[in-house]
């Protein structure tokens, strides 16, 4: 049961009827993994522990610059040279320090992922490129855990849950294939520092709404924000019977 400290640090939540403290100790209880400590993994991790997520932890294995710091938010002018989930880690604890931070500082394998993977509830993909969204995914669908997944370049970002408990839910690999793709990345593209924020802060919400069971999540559905026009779109989107990863291949 909570505390009374707890009770007063999450009242604003608690008094709504959709969350309640049914739903804040599902938040307590729930573990999250966060692969990926840049502009999209820095607000997740970020408002997730100020919600009360009991557990996060938090894998990458860059180390903070100094070109960083204009959107990954969590990185701080003192952190350039620190690992990015030391950074992050550091800046939960003075968010939150009730709640448990764990790190991982290395570029994982397909064994190790699915290790992690296992070990938690709920999966946030905050990289930016598709040979980890793949494996991601594929570590995900075949442990049947909810993976909430976002993207954003330039002025574009993009959200969607793909959720391999339910058996209708489509994974990452029915909306990419591996071939064709055209890699962009930050640094060769850029990107306006609140887009990944917006994208980020949907992908927090996407996990709590999952853990507390509250709402529509977006299984199934694609949000796909033009932030130059400040326009949102949806795209229905339907599991491939021959995808490669959760189909028949």
């Amino acid at each position: 049961m909570m505390n009374d400290d707890q009770l007063l640090r999450y009242s604003r939540q608690i008094m709504m009827p959709e969350v309640e403290i049914t739903g804040q100790q599902h938040f307590l209880e729930s573990r999250v993994l966060i692969v990926g400590m840049g502009g999209l993994g820095c607000p997740v991790a970020v408002y997730l522990a100020a919600a009360g997520i009991g557990s996060l932890r938090l894998i990458d294995f860059d180390e903070v610059e100094i070109s960083n710091l204009q959107r990954q938010i969590a990185h701080f002018e003192t952190d350039v040279g620190k690992s990015k989930v030391q950074s992050v880690a550091e800046t939960l604890h003075q968010l939150n320090s009730s709640i448990s931070v764990s790190t991982r500082n290395e570029r994982l394998d397909a064994e190790s992922l699915a290790e992690e993977v296992g070990a938690v509830d709920i999966v946030v993909d905050a990289t930016d490129n598709f040979a980890t969204r793949f494996a991601i995914n594929r570590a995900c669908v075949e442990a049947r855990k909810p993976l909430v997944s976002g993207a954003a370049i330039g002025l574009t970002g993009q959200v969607s849950v793909f959720d391999s408990r339910n058996d209708e839910s489509p994974c990452y690999r029915c909306l990419y294939r591996e071939q064709g793709q055209e890699e962009q990345s930050c640094a060769r593209t850029g990107v306006l520092a609140p887009v990944v924020g917006m994208i980020g802060t949907m992908q927090a919400l996407e996990v709590l709404k999952i853990a507390a069971n509250i709402g529509e999540s977006l299984t199934g559905r694609l949000l796909i924000l033009d932030a130059k026009s400040s326009q949102w779109r949806e795209l229905k989107l339907r599991r491939d019977p021959k995808c490669p990863c959760c189909g028949s291949g």
